[in-house]
């Protein structure tokens, strides 16, 4: 199987948006006026029956699901206060996990957003989660 090269695909790394916990480098694209998030799949985000620990994919879509907010939100810092996870299937190593939200709703305060993440081997890909959330916006003082 050839893996999925995720800059020949038009992805760009976010160096400055690196994920908490030494969990990596997260990669951009926009496709179609969206942005979409991922992430290379490593053997340190595998838990012992070698698939990606749940709380990695978790990590990962709020770290996604936030930055939609922010966007929304006219780059105020959100926090997120409630998300919700659906894990399909397993991701395994060596995958590329994609990541695609938008906005459901927006109130002055909280943005809504749900999201979908899919992993990547070669030409394969497949869904492996949904998620659904809630950030508030934080205004300055």
């Amino acid at each position: 199987m050839t893996p999925y090269d995720p800059a020949a695909d038009g992805w760009r790394p976010m160096r400055a948006a690196a994920l908490p916990g030494g969990l990596g480098i997260p990669w951009a694209k926009r496709v179609g006026g969206h942005w979409h998030y991922g992430l290379p799949i490593s053997d340190g985000h595998l838990n012992p029956n070698g698939v990606v620990h749940g709380g990695v994919l978790m990590a990962f879509a709020d770290h996604g699901l936030s930055l939609l907010a922010w966007e929304a939100a006219g780059r105020a810092t959100c926090i997120t206060i409630q998300l919700n996870a659906h894990f399909l299937d397993a991701i395994r190593p060596r995958e590329f996990i994609e990541l695609r939200g938008e906005v459901t709703r927006r109130t002055s305060f909280l943005v809504f957003l749900r999201g979908l993440v899919g992993a990547r081997s070669g030409d394969a890909a497949r869904d492996v989660g949904s998620l659904d959330g809630v950030w508030r916006v934080m205004r300055s003082r």
